[in-house]
């Protein structure tokens, strides 16, 4: 697995910057939207889930359990763009996620901000 398999964030080509930030050097708010949100819930594999114990007996990375985060993360996030989008926003200020277990059966993944429209000063 190359380091393109453990990476995420933004792709070059959204017309909806994403920032951890409160605001953006050289941009003005000029109107908030407010909370945008992208979420999934993810099951786990029984095979990634055998492995994980069997690795988990002699150490080390799970990789097929970091590369699915890795995916899950990115789709939430995916979520959040096209919900910031579609309310109007070219910014969402402050992004965050937030992980938790669901049920036992999966993992929730949540991507949350504040969606805005900034303009360049």
């Amino acid at each position: 697995m190359g380091i393109e398999d453990y990476g995420g964030g933004q792709s070059g080509h959204s017309d909806v910057l994403v920032v951890t930030t409160n605001d953006v050097p050289g941009h003005r708010v000029d109107r908030v939207i407010g909370e945008v949100f992208g979420l999934t819930v993810r099951s786990r594999h029984l095979g990634s889930q055998i492995g994980a114990g069997l690795k988990s007996m002699i150490g080390g990375e799970l990789k097929g359990l970091t590369k699915t985060l890795v995916e899950t993360r990115n789709q939430a996030m995916e979520r959040l763009v096209e919900q910031a989008g579609a309310r109007g926003a070219n910014a969402v200020l402050m992004f965050r996620f937030d992980v938790t277990e669901a049920a036992d059966v999966g993992t929730e993944v949540c991507a949350y901000g504040t969606a805005v429209v900034i303009t360049k000063e």
